[in-house]
């Protein structure tokens, strides 16, 4: 991820966390990009990444370029930042009720 910022310094990862089997990212990204571009660009390079760091996985996703599923999930933060950066922090820790979120 800091390669991502390194080239893109406009590209602000304000959080990164992971579970078993996804991420979770708070990235600030201005308004000249697209958040489809922005995805890409993560994918893309944290892809190129993974399969230098890990070759094995060169022949776990043979014939695709990618080890990121098709899709995303994007939601804007607005008010509650403080609340999703917890959320995100609190990922790969036991269930503690903290995938509550209170309604004020």
């Amino acid at each position: 991820m800091a390669e991502v910022t390194e080239y893109y310094p406009q590209i602000k990862l304000k959080e990164v966390n992971h579970d078993k089997d996804h991420i979770h990212l708070l990235v600030s990204i201005p308004p000249t990009m697209g958040v489809g571009k922005v995805i890409g660009i993560i994918k893309a390079n944290t892809a190129r990444q993974i399969k230098q760091k890990f070759p094995f996985v060169k022949k776990v996703y043979w014939g695709t370029d990618s080890v990121w599923s098709e899709g995303y999930f994007v939601t804007t933060v607005g008010a509650n930042e403080k609340q999703i950066r917890k959320y995100i922090e609190e990922q790969g820790k036991k269930d503690l009720g903290q995938t509550l979120f209170e309604i004020d």
